[in-house]
């Protein structure tokens, strides 16, 4: 789960990380007194809060350029605000649809110092989960402000990672390691170790399943704030932070992921025309996979989990129907936990009362095989069906080319 920068830095000012004053509004009647709350003597920050990367180099449909700007006078700030404001920003990261903007964060802007060589003083910090070790990794860099794929890419010996044990946590020697390696000294370098050490108490305490920091800078005063903050959550986790769930924008999700989450189905809308509906995310995305190799164009993953019901199959039917984009419906199972005949009657009950009129291949194997083609077999629908995973995402994309 998601959550906005105004959410994220309200979160890090609970646990005491600095980050500047801001204020978040979702109408246009409350620009001045937002502002009225803010110090504005080093200007304003205006920033678009959606869901989604790369919003300052991002446009507006309206024409206005950047999701986040800088305003010198309250009179700047208010005019970017209303050209922000219920206006579809599109982004690297929003595809060419974009994102309607529905809450401006205004902020104090901050007094940016400069390296000795001229540079803006700003840093990259994140804490993420490794995958390869199953441990959190803290990932720091010197060279904030970019794209840290940039960086990884051109100047890897410029990324510094610490991993952390999950059984004994963040020690202070790892907090200090980052300090010298982004080479703060003095009493930025407490900042530094102190920021790390708060950054990490609340990625471990909230289950974060992400928490990035770009940038992080020193002002000219010498204080060390969280300039930027995107965080995401552990969905397993969240019955843990009802806080955190309350924060859930849905304005900022896919209405058909919204009531697949309903269901307890794991769906992700894509862009091609073959949906498929498969138990188990590993098997989901090799479907994917083959479904691509022969030709076509996946519409989305859904994963109906180790023992899905009738009610869930009929609804997964229901979420894929709501997409315009689909031509055609794959239905993979390999029945474990899962029986076959189970989700052969979902199956039939589904396509009875969606009327569904698209291409249909259902291709079983598995606990009570039998009972589940046979259940199909017997159902007078037009369903296909697949000998193997290759057969049916051939004659899935057959169908729908023809």
């Amino acid at each position: 789960m998601n959550i906005h920068e105004y959410q994220a830095k309200a979160l890090f000012a609970q646990f005491g990380v600095a980050v500047p004053k801001g204020v978040a509004t979702q109408s246009s009647a409350e620009f001045a007194q937002c502002l009225s709350q803010i110090d504005g003597q080093n200007g304003y920050m205006v920033k678009s809060q959606i869901h989604a990367g790369g919003r300052g180099k991002g446009t507006f449909t309206n024409g206005f350029k950047g999701g986040v700007k800088f305003a010198p006078t309250r009179e700047k700030a208010l005019e970017h605000a209303q050209a922000m404001l219920g206006n579809t920003l599109v982004t690297a990261q929003t595809g060419a649809e974009g994102r309607k903007v529905q809450t401006i964060y205004f902020t104090e802007a901050a007094n940016l110092g400069k390296r000795p060589d001229g540079r803006d003083d700003e840093y990259y910090l994140a804490i993420l989960l490794d995958r390869a070790t199953s441990q959190p990794v803290i990932v720091a860099s010197t060279e904030g402000g970019v794209e840290i794929e940039q960086v990884a890419h051109a100047t890897p010996e410029k990324i510094f990672k610490v991993r952390v044990d999950p059984a004994v946590g963040l020690q202070a020697y790892q907090a200090r390691q980052l300090a010298f390696a982004l080479g703060f000294k003095g009493e930025l370098f407490k900042q530094c170790v102190n920021l790390v050490t708060k950054l990490y108490q609340f990625y471990w305490e909230k289950d974060a399943a992400m928490v990035e920091v770009n940038p992080l800078l020193v002002t000219q005063e010498g204080q060390l704030l969280a300039l930027d903050a995107k965080v995401s959550f552990d969905d397993n986790a969240l019955f843990r932070h009802p806080d955190v769930v309350a924060l859930r924008d849905l304005n900022e999700e896919d209405s058909k992921e919204i009531e697949a989450s309903k269901f307890g189905l794991s769906y992700i809308a894509l862009d091609g025309n073959i949906a498929c509906l498969v138990n188990g995310a590993g098997l989901a995305m090799s479907t994917m996979d083959i479904i691509q190799h022969f030709g076509g164009s996946p519409a989305n993953f859904l994963d109906v989990g180790g023992g899905a019901s009738q009610e869930q199959v009929t609804a997964a039917f229901k979420i894929i129907l709501g997409d315009p984009n689909v031509k055609g419906i794959l239905v993979n199972i390999f029945g474990g936990i899962m029986d076959c005949n189970v989700i052969a009657s979902g199956i039939v009950a589904a396509v009875k009362e969606t009327g569904l009129k698209l291409p249909l291949v259902v291709r079983l194997e598995g606990n009570n095989v039998e009972a589940g083609k046979a259940t199909l077999a017997s159902s007078g629908l037009t369903i296909v069906s697949g000998d193997s995973m290759a057969d049916a995402a051939q004659k899935i994309v057959k169908l729908v080319n023809q």
